[in-house]
């Protein structure tokens, strides 16, 4: 399948619509569930999910769709796809329900196994990252769109690191001296990935299960400013690969850096 700018432009649009569908449901009392995996659901994730479903399958009919609320298709089905759509319809759902505002809508397009095209956007900060492979990243905000530059090096100890819900005493013992943390604990991991892609952090470690939707447009919008996805062996993350879609523990970080140096990891 050929990429072209008006593709770009329907996933944007699509964002965009989905994201106006979440301000509903995040300004209601919502129920939420407890999935097998102990995370929580809401009938927005569900809604969402469907309606992006839908939406893509109008633009692109012959090109399957893999959202987080329905990725229980067998590997043997999965693995003969050469494109595909994946999708998490509210990335945060935690976040959603507490009203951090720190959640996103992520569409990703895959092809041959590697992240292509994918969007990000925040409709409560009204923020949107999106990414092409080979054709740059970029961030929407207030209506203005900007080219994200490449990241350059540094030579600081110091590295600011994002974090989640991930122990950060775990994460202070794997870096070795002279390196010193300066934690920033943020929202959605899609969000941390965009403090990455600005430079405003130098790395957001990941100690924890998340699903192959969650890292695939971060994987295009870090390539697309030298930076990179990489697991506690210094590997990079795969898609549609494997049995299990879920990631490894991971670091997103500056391309710039020599990694192996900062980090030890116990793996």
């Amino acid at each position: 399948m050929e990429i072209t700018q008006q593709l770009l432009n329907d996933v944007l649009e699509l964002a965009k619509q989905a994201g106006e569908h979440s301000k509903v449901f995040y300004a209601k009392n919502l129920t939420v569930q407890t999935k097998s995996d102990n995370t929580p659901v809401t009938e927005a994730d569900l809604f969402i999910s469907q309606f992006l479903t839908q939406k893509l399958t109008s633009i692109t009919p012959d090109i399957p769709v893999l959202s987080e609320e329905n990725c229980h298709i067998d590997f043997n089905e999965r693995k003969q796809w050469q494109a595909y759509w994946l999708i998490d319809p509210i990335d945060g759902t935690q976040q959603f329900i507490s009203h951090t505002d720190q959640f996103s809508v992520m569409i990703c397009l895959v092809q041959n196994n590697q992240p292509m095209l994918g969007v990000i956007h925040a409709p409560m900060l009204n923020r949107t990252y999106y990414a092409w492979r080979e054709h740059g990243a970029f961030l929407i905000e207030n209506g203005i769109t900007k080219k994200l530059p490449k990241i350059q090096p540094h030579n600081r100890t110091q590295i600011k690191i994002a974090i989640g819900s991930s122990n950060p005493e775990k994460i202070r013992q794997s870096i070795k001296s002279p390196y010193q943390p300066e934690f920033i604990v943020y929202g959605s991991s899609s969000l941390k990935s965009g403090l990455v892609a600005e430079g405003i952090v130098d790395c957001y470690v990941r100690f924890g299960n998340t699903g192959e939707w969650d890292t695939a447009v971060a994987d295009i919008l870090l390539h697309e400013v030298d930076c990179k996805i990489f697991d506690l062996s210094f590997q990079p993350l795969t898609y549609n690969q494997r049995e299990t879609l879920i990631n490894p523990y991971f670091v997103m970080g500056n391309c710039k850096l020599d990694w192996q140096k900062i980090f030890q990891f116990n793996t």
